[in-house]
């Protein structure tokens, strides 16, 4: 799955600049995660860094996209042109 910020969010600003991806970007009142560039760090690191980083714990899993891990580390490989 890509993961997302909820409104909980409070615009602290770490979580941006920890994906590997480039995933996460300023939306029109709270960060944002583009779920097609969402790996959940997948092919980069064990755990997803912008989770690890976020103070009020306001990013989880994307239901709306539901994706395996095979999927996450296919769409790496397909970002990074990894092999």
């Amino acid at each position: 799955m890509a993961l997302m910020i909820t409104d909980e969010c409070i615009n602290c600003d770490v979580c941006e600049p920890e994906c590997p991806n480039g995933a996460i970007s300023q939306g029109d009142e709270i960060y944002v995660i583009d779920p097609d560039k969402c790996t959940e760090c997948v092919g980069h690191y064990d755990t997803p860094q912008c989770r690890e980083v976020c103070p009020v714990d306001c990013i989880p899993q994307d239901p709306n996209h539901v994706e395996t891990k095979e999927q996450l580390l296919a769409k790496f490989k397909r970002l990074t042109g990894g092999g």
